[in-house]
């Protein structure tokens, strides 16, 4: 089997992310190599078809990376991810570049299906069709010998959604729910923890539905996988992603309070704050039943951050709708929001609806949700400031703005000298138990990926955190 050079490009969730570094993975195991993409021989596009036109952009993409890999001898694309799913074969006809077209149900299929493709150059292949149950997949964690496996990892719990928003694509394009065998996801935890990762999210397009549908394990709720999961050695932080309000019960939200590892940060999409729209939506909650499911978090949890997306623009949304949505930012108290213009998907129920709104008042009414969220995100960084906690770090800050930290010393030094670069010290950066990102100075040789370290947050930037430690580090000490 040859071993070839390939590159990924990815839009869309956590999910596709996920799918992606696992993508990376398998086929370094194989062999491959990654490379940049104009010397790549296998370009993988992971695609998403949630948002605004996602097929022009997948095609756009497709001719960049025509372009980008022209000089490099048999090189091709493949298509993967929600997109593919929807297109399916049609891209061969229209992309002599692409050969496998790889939906939600086969990315398990696709690392083989490539290596194939490099050993027959004429082969085409489409693995777009659902399975009936959960695709089984080798977590294949250990990579390529010499490779160092993060400190966070991500396990997928489910595939495909049943609740059929009005506006979603997703039981479309990645299938009906599919939940899988708590034991395969206890095993993959537990690779990941023997690989070094000290916190892990349970991903899932509705999480806590996992165990509703005929195909996981009988008698298994989501509270009680995540108490299985909280239990299992070396696992310091837990999250899941995402959850829908109306499946959010009881015993999962005492789980806040209960488990000390399950970190006090909830993205609990909204969508609407008009009961109105919200209905329209077809989500099934509506804007008091979602004020007292946040009320019985943080009663659980008082410290809990809590995200959120919105939809701004659905069919019909009137003036007061909006405004209604917009009062619940701060009735709800979102330390941050993933906001979108409303964009019809094709196939689903609100692509018929009539009463669509302009797009230039879609902008307009975006723009000011977004200027009120971010007041609220700022206060929320502001109020972190002073908290001593635990930063987990995951690797070399990308900017380094913190001052060089100041070695313990008898005899004064002159700022100037401080700034010089005589201290010897490197930035990390890490995220705190709350999800902020937090950055900090440490002397070289003392930061590592995967290290708890105590901090003390000194202060607030526009979308992060600085902090120094607790306790004064000497150069190779560590905490």
């Amino acid at each position: 089997m040859p071993a070839g050079t390939f590159h990924i490009l990815t839009f869309g969730c956590q999910m596709n992310v996920n799918d992606s570094l696992w993508l990376a993975r398998s086929l370094r195991r194989l062999g491959f190599v990654e490379t940049p993409l104009e010397h790549a021989e296998v370009t993988i596009l992971n695609t998403c078809s949630v948002r605004e036109k996602p097929e022009q952009k997948v095609y756009s993409a497709l001719g960049r990376i025509r372009h980008a890999t022209r000089g490099t001898p048999g090189a091709f694309a493949v298509v993967a991810g929600c997109v593919a799913q929807q297109i399916g074969a049609g891209f061969f006809e229209r992309f002599p570049q692409v050969r496998l077209v790889v939906g939600s149900d086969g990315i398990a299929m696709a690392p083989q299906a490539i290596a194939r493709l490099c050993d027959d150059p004429n082969l085409r292949l489409d693995y777009t069709l659902f399975s009936e149950s959960y695709p089984e997949r080798d977590p294949a964690l250990s990579g390529a010998p010499g490779e160092t496996p993060g400190p966070i990892a991500y396990v997928n719990i489910m595939q495909g959604c049943d609740n059929f928003c009005a506006y979603c694509i997703v039981p479309y394009t990645r299938g009906r729910q599919k939940s899988r065998a708590t034991g395969a996801i206890l095993d993959e935890c537990r690779a990941a923890l023997d690989n070094g990762a000290k916190e892990i999210t349970l991903l899932g397009q509705n999480v806590n539905a996992f165990g509703l549908d005929a195909h996981g394990d009988p008698g298994v709720s989501f509270p009680g996988l995540l108490r299985q999961a909280a239990a299992l050695p070396g696992l310091e932080r837990l999250r899941f992603v995402t959850p829908h309000p109306k499946d959010f019960s009881p015993e999962t939200t005492a789980l806040f309070a209960d488990l000390p590892v399950l970190c006090p940060r909830l993205h609990l999409p909204l969508q609407a704050g008009s009961d109105a729209v919200l209905t329209r939506m077809r989500r099934r909650y509506d804007r008091a039943g979602y004020l007292r499911l946040v009320e019985e978090l943080r009663r659980a949890r008082p410290d809990l951050a809590l995200s959120t997306d919105i939809i701004v623009g659905f069919p019909g949304e009137s003036e007061a709708d909006f405004q209604e949505t917009l009062d619940m930012l701060d009735a709800a108290g979102f330390m941050s929001s993933f906001s979108f213009v409303y964009s019809d998907r094709p196939g689903t129920k609100a692509s018929r609806f009539p009463d669509k709104i302009p797009p230039e008042v879609k902008a307009e009414r975006l723009d000011r949700l977004q200027e009120r969220q971010e007041i609220l995100s700022e206060q929320w960084l502001a109020g972190m400031v002073g908290r001593e906690t635990t930063v987990l770090l995951e690797g070399p800050s990308r900017k380094a703005d913190l001052p060089p930290v100041a070695p313990e010393t008898d005899s004064p030094k002159s700022p100037s000298t401080a700034l010089t670069g005589e201290n010897k010290s490197e930035s990390w950066q890490g995220r705190d138990p709350w999800g902020d990102a937090v950055n900090v100075r440490l002397p070289k040789g003392v930061g590592a990926p995967g290290m708890l370290l105590p901090v003390r947050l000194t202060a607030a930037k526009r979308h992060s955190l600085l902090a120094e430690p607790v306790k004064p580090l000497d150069q190779g000490e560590k905490p």
